[in-house]
């Protein structure tokens, strides 16, 4: 005779009911969305070093590969980032990607009327803007780290292929756009974090909000006045 406790099927496990939860999927969100909030300071930080002169920016670049000797190799510390920093893209991508399916199916009929009396242009642009974000990412990667798509890409020379690449009017405008994108992500992004995980409340609403306009503005005009700079000629 079968027990019948044998029988049942087993409770899916706390993790994996986490994830398949609406709430599971906006904890997911908020977390990997944070990992890559600090990224972005920190890129930026660096990046800004161009200001400095070639050599400030390629010595950060020595730095970045060699941190962590003598007990890591070259580029491992690098390496360790990259290996949290992809995954929390794609994983951030994907628990999107399917909170927007979930929202969708919940009401299959079109409103008469869009109502976006709570909602922000930040808000109702979130997926195409990440979508866009994604595009430039993969273009961004293959200009300055694979150097496929660089006018003259020089192998550590980060001053140099930053120069080259955003004398051309083009790419700084599409650069220009994606930060705008990414400006717009990061206010509700940041926004919604703190609702998520719950470190909001009524007095502190004001306080997130004014947070998340700093933080987004500083980060968009911070990245955007690089290829701007080099464009207009105040960085050769």
């Amino acid at each position: 005779m079968i027990n019948a406790s044998l029988a049942r099927p087993r409770p899916i496990t706390g993790l994996v009911s986490l994830w398949r939860s609406t709430i599971g999927k906006k904890y997911v969100m908020a977390i990997t969305g944070l990992i890559w909030f600090g990224y972005l300071i920190v890129h930026l930080w660096g990046n800004l070093k161009i200001y400095a002169g070639a050599d400030f920016l390629n010595d950060y670049g020595v730095f970045l590969r060699s941190v962590g000797e003598p007990f890591f190799g070259a580029s491992q510390i690098l390496w360790v980032a990259r290996i949290v920093l992809i995954p929390a893209f794609v994983i951030h991508m994907w628990a999107a990607i399917q909170l927007t399916a979930r929202d969708r199916a919940s009401r299959p009929t079109a409103y008469a009327t869009r109502k976006n009396l709570e909602s922000t242009l930040a808000s109702r642009t979130m997926i195409w803007g990440g979508l866009f974000i994604v595009l430039f990412v993969i273009y961004h990667l293959l200009d300055f780290t694979f150097g496929t798509l660089n006018p003259s890409f020089q192998e550590g020379n980060i001053y140099h292929n930053v120069v080259a690449s955003f004398r051309l009017w083009p790419v700084v405008v599409f650069y220009v756009l994606a930060m705008l994108a990414v400006g717009l992500h990061l206010f509700h992004g940041v926004w919604s974090l703190f609702q998520t995980l719950g470190w909001n409340s009524q007095r502190s609403n004001r306080w997130i909000r004014n947070f998340a306009t700093f933080a987004a503005l500083a980060l968009t005009v911070g990245n955007i006045s690089i290829p701007l700079a080099v464009l207009f000629g105040a960085v050769k």
